[in-house]
């Protein structure tokens, strides 16, 4: 275990945690790695002599830079052109985490206030302890507890009850990227919940739907009316993926445009339908995957 005496060793050990804790709290895979290059630059110049405990002060450095930068996200949220979604940070399926943190919890919390969110991830997540906590958000320990409890109760319906195991997730994807590029109405409705919700993230650069669609009904029959156009027959399917937790895939639709979908199963049944197709959202995913595929310059 590097000591104290080797602060670059210890931050790039902390790093990863430190991007993760970011990340949840942004939603953007960008600005966390802005942010851990900040404390790694305040970290650099901190008197480590002084430092109690490395993993502590890197946290709650991070933790307050984000909250400053939350404040600008969310206005930007509020003029983002149609649905906004977090970037998407996706692994294979045999790194799949179990980690139950999945997209919809994570949209469920930018429902919170900043320091409702610090408080929930940092305790509930990341397991800080309260009194660490407390330092962190410059708050008294029961205060910080009712943030948690409050953010809790909030979030609770975002939780999977019963979380689709790997191999189901799998399977279904892999069946609902077939059903719904060739607009198999059967097929697509033996796996579509009847509340099912689509939501697209275009960022107002490509073609996505501005508002969620919601219903078994409306929803296959979007399906059929893209199917009709035949090019979508020919989306090429890159990678299966899991997204922020939920089961999907990276695909390639034709002319170039990149899309992540990500599933949340509920049940044995598909309940919501997230495409992230905003090209500013996939750089990042289209490097990790072969670095050839360009994303459409925005019409």
């Amino acid at each position: 275990m590097p000591t104290i005496d080797d602060p670059t060793r210890v931050f790039e050990q902390e790093r990863a945690r430190l991007v993760r804790l970011a990340y949840r709290m942004l939603g953007s895979l960008g600005e966390a790695e802005d942010v851990v290059q900040d404390a790694w630059l305040r970290w650099r110049h901190v008197d480590h002599a002084e430092v109690a405990s490395a993993g502590a002060f890197l946290s709650r450095t991070v933790t307050r830079l984000c909250l400053d930068v939350m404040k600008s996200a969310r206005v930007r949220r509020e003029t983002y052109f149609g649905t906004w979604l977090p970037e998407p940070v996706a692994l294979v399926p045999d790194e799949a985490p179990g980690d139950d943190l999945t997209l919809t919890l994570m949209l469920a919390l930018e429902r919170l206030s900043p320091l409702e969110r610090a408080a929930f991830l940092l305790h509930d997540v990341f397991a800080v302890p309260l009194a660490e906590i407390a330092t962190t958000l410059q708050r008294e320990p029961p205060a910080v507890r009712q943030l948690a409890a409050r953010a809790r109760k909030h979030v609770q319906s975002a939780r999977p009850r019963f979380p689709v195991e790997r191999e189901e997730g799998a399977r279904i994807a892999k069946a609902f990227f077939e059903a719904s590029a060739t607009g198999d109405v059967a097929a697509l409705r033996s796996m579509l919940a009847d509340s099912v919700v689509v939501h697209s993230d275009g960022g107002g650069k490509v073609l996505a739907f501005p508002r969620p669609i919601i219903g078994i009904d409306k929803v296959t029959r979007m399906f059929e009316g893209i199917a009709r156009k035949s090019w979508i027959q020919h989306a090429q399917k890159l990678q299966d993926l899991w997204i922020d937790g939920l089961p999907g895939y990276f695909s390639l639709e034709p002319g170039g445009m990149l899309q992540t979908v990500a599933l949340d199963i509920q049940g044995g049944l598909i309940v919501g339908i997230y495409f992230t197709r905003n090209p500013d959202k996939l750089q990042r995913m289209a490097r990790s995957f072969g670095g050839a595929v360009e994303t459409p310059t925005p019409h």
